[in-house]
This record gives C-alpha cells, structure tokens and sequence, in this order.
C-alpha cells in the first residue's frame, strides 16, 4: 500500500485502521471498542482494552525469541564506561526495581517523579514504574529546586527516585542537595525518596525517608506486570506553559503503546533488531518515546549516551557512537549537528569513523533549516529525514514515511501528515487557507492514539491551550503552510511571526536565508519592537569556527541577502554576531526571551534553559 492509500483510509475509516494496529501489541484483554467519543470532540483509544506497557517493552519480545538479543547499550564518554542489556537481563532489572518500588508502598495509580541522569538505572526507574501501574514523571536531571517543588506540588508522587549526581564537560552536578532544598519548599512531601550513589559523588541520606538504590533491590523480590486500562496514565511530562505553570501532559497506556509501535516502522522503518539512537535526554519527550518506550515496544536496540555532540571529546562524538555500536538509524535535534557543523565545517572528523552501518538521519524537535540539511547530505549520502511533532502528541505529526515509501525530500519540509493527523492550515478566523498560503497548523479532531489526555489535573486548562483556539481542531501553536503537493513547511511559533508596518512576515523564513551564508553555523530572528513600523527583525548570528569575515561586512551582506530573498519590506537590517544562543536543554532557541531582552522588557529566566549567564550577553549586546 503506498503513503496516500493509507493516509486516506486512516481518516475515512480511522476505527478500522487502529484496530489492525492495535493487534501488533500484546494485550492481556484487547480491546473491542476502538475509539468513543468524550464531550469535547478528543476522544478516548482502546477504552476497554487491557494491557501493561513493560510487559509490552520486555517480556513480549522474550516470548518473541529475543531474550538474549541486545535491548540497551549505555555510552558514556563522560564517565567513560560501556554498558549493554540484553531483553532478559533489563527485564530482570527493571522487575527487581519494580518490586523494590512495592516495598516502598507504590502501587498502581500513585505518581513518581524521576530525577535522574542519563544512566540506565534512569530507564529501569521507568520502566519499573509502569511495570507496577505507577504514574512517572521525568524531571530533566540537574533542574533548579524551585521548579522541581513545583512539578512535586503539582504531581503529589508518594516517592521521588534521583541519583547522587549528574556529570557535564568537566563538572560534577550534585542532585541530592537539589533534591532535599525542592522537597523542603513544597508543600507535598514524597513519602520516600530512592538514590542511586555514582562514584563521582556520594548523596547524604536522611533516615527513614531516604533509601540508597543497590540496598533497595538487594532486598526485594521481583514483580509481575500490574494490569492497567488502556486508558489509565502510563506518565505525566511536564512542558513550558505561557503563563510560567508548566503543563502535566498526560498520556495514556493503550494509544501509547499502540501509536508508538506503528511509529517505528512508518517514520523510522526500524525493524526487530535494528539499532536504534535517538540522542536526546529522557527528560524529554524524545527520551520517552524513542529511547525507552518505542525501540522497546518494536524490539529494537536501543542506545543511552551520556554525552554531548561536541567537546565529549570533540565533533567527532556522534560518529564515533555510530561506529562503536553499528547504528542503523539516528535521531536527533538539528541544534546538534548545527554545533557539530560550526566546530568542524568541512566534516573532517567524519572520515576518521567507519559509519557504513548507519541508514537514515531523523530530525526534529525544531525546524530544520536547509542549510543543516545540506551539510549533512552532502557530507553523509545518506537520506535526512526531516519530522515534526510534539510534546503533546508523542510522535510524528509529520514525516517522510519511509516504512511504506521513500518520498521525495523537500529541505525545509517535515514532508507530509502522518496517517491519523489530518493537518489544515487555518486563518485567525478558523478557514482553511489556500495552498501556498501561511496560517495556523492545526488536527482535525478527533487526535490519533498516543497524544495526550488532558493536562493533569486541570482539563480546563487542556481545552482552554489546545481545543478552544480553533474549534474542531487542535491547535498546534506553530505557523506555516502546505504546498501544492501536500508537503508540510512548519516556519515557527506562531508567536514568531511579526508585524512590520502592517505586514505579517515569518522570522523563519528570514532565519532560512540568513543560515545559507556560508559563513553562519546558526542564527535567529527575532521581532524587536519599533515605534515606527511596529516591530523589524533583528538577527543573532553565530559565525562558524575558522571564518575570517568583518562583522559589518557580514551584516551589510545578509541585510542585502534577505532583501534580495524576501524583499525590501522584511526590513531587516541588523545582524548581530554572539558566541551563543539561548536555548533550553533540548537545544531549542529562546526566542521569546531574546524578543523581551530586545524590547527591554522583564523576562523570567526559563527553567529549561542550559545557560542562564548567556542571557546577560546577549542583553549587553542589544544595549551596546
């Protein structure tokens, strides 16, 4: 079947097409309702299906024949140790872990918060959770105490689960101390709270709430995979709200498990055995689906390194991951191999890795930029595969879907709606916009399986950001458009979009032109406010390692560039050179921080961001 007969019939008969993919999970009752609808037109998958999403991860694929194949290799150059899993070994683990949690008194329906680093004790936390029914939620490891009191405030978990540290280039990041200030501001107290000492730092454990990880399971015995409902929470991941509240995502067990498993064969064409890196961190909603949960469900190999694309050594790191551990198919943010482009240009490091093994690239997480896209083809040969999605829906909304065809690629395109996201592009008045023509990307309701319930503990504010802006549909929160073929370009937040003397223009399509200098390794634009015109675009440019270029005639060459592009209205006409951008620790660029910095507005530092000390260079920059 090709892309546009299976696209077609998931929204024309979306109840027959989920029920074949319901039925390539193991079930422990499956379902005979595939979809009802709820009052507000989102729907709940699966509801009467019964299931356990460790049991989906692990055991299934024992009982399929690959109990000694490889499920986890764990890469950390910062500490310099290798470790791998099979399916038999992370499934004794992670039931050991799960029946520790029981003898701490956790079970099914009680929330757990997980801070921890990249180590694999992190993916058994996990996994252990859902074995016995428990709710996680993954706190990025190294997050400031005030925002994990909030998260702890907001999830009420009976216990929280952390490790003595975490370890960046050069420096050890102490968490217990983190940990102990949190607990004490909030004002829900975890009945305990589980540490896995590192050698790097030895935690501080406080009697009778505190217990040390290795004795925890030396002294517990294993448990069974705990029932759920389809529709019972597998884990809440918190993202940034607008109001500075982050949002409880929730998402469901059944829609989970089921979206996911079809996800790694359409978007990744990834088959049992592979070897599959998504390079991320699971605090992140990448980290859940493509590290732990989706290579898991299709029994894939998967990879957790705790590292940096550059400097753990060197440009050079991701390659050497690919050729240490025969990767097949690589995901990650294209901040990545922007930072690995800007440190080693002309991609010398490349040719000191034999990376034959390797497939395909991924991106996502923010919009690819041609110029990163031609740099990784040129150098690689191999197919960049473009994708977007989101916190909130868990998988690709949309991606060149390489497990039924290869499609064309189009450099600045996430390629085409997945099958189950009806995608429109719609006005400020809800009507669908013309080929070609910007507007709001939105999903027809109802959602396909695997994007979220609600917002926990607070459904109003689920219907308020993401069902009552556009009615009938979810709205995404990014801008763009589709073309005459059907091809999707996302060009930003539609908060990104800025008004110049009465002309609405995308900083992303300015951004598009600036980053095809071929002096840029990255770049933003930014609307800076204008008593005359309203708002200008004001660009931050970072130059690549080894470029000699003055940086007036770099401005006077890109103002010239973006009028030639986009035309003299962009008004563009500043390019300011820094050694960094803000960004979160996912790698995206804070662009509405950089926006009040502009303006001279107060601004609140993120709780994502990797470097709060940055901010203060780019405000000497706009006030020199």
């Amino acid at each position: 079947m090709d892309y546009h007969s299976e696209f077609r019939r998931s929204i024309a008969q979306p109840t027959d097409f989920w029920r074949e993919q319901a039925e390539q999970i193991e079930w422990i009752e499956p379902p005979k309702t595939i979809w009802t609808p709820t009052d507000n037109g989102h729907g709940q998958w699966f509801p009467d299906g019964v299931l356990n999403s460790s049991y989906v991860a692990l055991d299934a694929n024992i009982l399929a024949g690959r109990g000694d194949q490889t499920a986890l290799i764990y890469d950390s150059p910062v500490t310099s140790t290798k470790r791998a899993y099979t399916y038999q070994e992370l499934t004794d683990a992670v039931a050991l872990f799960a029946g520790a949690l029981t003898a701490r008194g956790i079970s099914k329906g009680d929330r757990v918060i997980i801070y921890m680093p990249m180590i694999p004790e992190a993916v058994i936390a996990m996994l252990g959770c859902a074995r016995i029914g428990a709710i996680h939620s993954v706190v990025f490891g190294g997050f400031a105490s005030h925002e994990l009191a909030v998260r702890i405030d907001d999830a009420k978990p009976k216990a929280l689960i952390t490790a003595s540290c975490g370890i960046e280039i050069n420096r050890v990041i102490e968490y217990k101390p983190l940990v102990d200030k949190a607990i004490e501001q909030a004002d829900h107290k975890p009945d305990s709270c589980i540490v896995y000492q590192r050698p790097q730092a030895n935690a501080e454990l406080h009697p009778g709430r505190d217990f040390d990880w290795n004795e925890s399971v030396a002294a517990a015995t294993p448990a069974d995979p705990v029932p759920v409902k389809s529709t019972d929470p597998l884990y809440i991941l918190y993202t940034s709200g607008t109001t500075g509240k982050p949002k409880g995502v929730v998402r469901d067990n059944g829609g989970h498990a089921v979206a996911l498993t079809y996800s790694m064969k359409l978007v990744y064409d990834a088959n049992p055995g592979d070897v599959y890196w998504a390079a991320s961190d699971v605090g992140w909603v990448v980290g859940h689906s493509y590290i732990v949960y989706g290579p898991l469900f299709a029994g894939c190999t998967t990879i957790l390194y705790e590292g940096k694309p550059v400097k753990t050594p060197d440009a050079g790191a991701f390659w050497r991951v690919v050729q240490d551990h025969g990767v097949n198919l690589l995901f990650t943010a294209p901040t990545a191999f922007r930072a690995v482009r800007k440190e080693d240009p002309e991609a010398d490091h490349l040719s000191r890795y034999d990376v034959s093994s390797l497939k395909r690239i991924f991106l996502a997480g923010e919009r690819l930029d041609p110029p990163t896209y031609d740099w990784l083809n040129e150098h690689t040969n191999l197919p960049i595969l473009d994708h977007w999605w989101q916190t909130e829906t868990g998988w690709a909304i949309c991606c060149n879907p390489v497990g039924i065809e290869m499609m064309k690629t189009k450099p600045g395109s996430a390629t085409v709606p997945s099958p189950g996201f009806n995608v429109q592009v719609v006005g400020m008045n809800g009507r669908q916009m013309p080929a070609g023509e910007q507007g709001q990307i939105a999903v027809k309701l109802p959602l396909p399986p695997g994007c979220l319930l609600t917002v926990w503990g607070d459904d109003a504010r689920f219907q308020k950001s993401y069902l009552e802006p556009i009615p009938g549909y979810y709205s995404s929160g990014d801008g763009g458009f589709i073309d005459d073929d059907g091809y999707v370009f996302i060009m930003g937040r539609t908060d990104d979009v800025i008004n110049v003397a009465g002309h609405r223009l995308s900083t992303g399509e300015m951004e598009e032109v600036v980053a095809s200098h071929p002096a840029i390794a990255e770049c933003c634009v930014v609307g800076a406010h204008d008593d005359l015109k309203g708002q200008v675009p004001v660009g931050l440019v970072l130059i690549k390692d080894g470029a000699t270029i003055d940086h007036d005639e770099l401005e006077d060459e890109l103002v010239e560039m973006v009028r030639e592009k986009i035309g003299a209205i962009a008004c563009f006409r500043r390019a300011i050179v820094v050694d960094r951008l803000p960004k979160t620790r996912s790698g995206k660029i804070l662009r509405r921080v950089i926006r009040q910095i502009a303006d001279g507005e107060r601004y609140t530092v993120p709780s994502t961001i990797d470097d709060p000390a940055i901010l203060d260079e780019i405000s000497e920059h706009f006030r020199g």
